[in-house]
């Protein structure tokens, strides 16, 4: 292998380790849910479908469904993605309204979006 083509391999794989490096690991609405002490004010990235959203003056509120649950994602500068639209969310875990022994309100508050096509 000439010179070129080794340093153009070093610098493919230098990349693609910092690109996964930097994605963080997604998790399923059902464990967060199921558990929000274990996520309280942890980091967390869901994604899913949007399946009800309520917002105004670029702050709200929206629900994601990822297929296990659902989990509603408090956005205070991102605004609201419409209804049906896939997305990701990152942000904090923060826990509600727990009555019984139930979870009723566990929240991601977020800090970043993705919007999926």
């Amino acid at each position: 292998m000439r010179k070129s083509g080794r340093v153009i391999l070093a610098m493919s794989i230098a990349l693609l380790a910092i690109v996964l490096t930097g994605c963080p690991d997604r998790q399923r609405i059902a464990d967060i849910t199921a558990d929000p002490g274990r996520y309280y004010d942890k980091e967390v990235t869901i994604a899913g479908e949007v399946t009800r959203s309520y917002g105004a003056l670029g702050q709200g509120i929206y629900e994601i469904d990822d297929g296990t649950g659902h989990m509603w994602v408090f956005s205070g500068k991102y605004g609201v993605p419409s209804k049906e639209a896939r997305v990701g969310a990152t942000g904090r875990v923060i826990q509600g309204l727990t009555f019984a022994g139930t979870n009723y309100a566990t929240v991601l508050r977020e800090t970043r979006r993705r919007t999926h096509p």
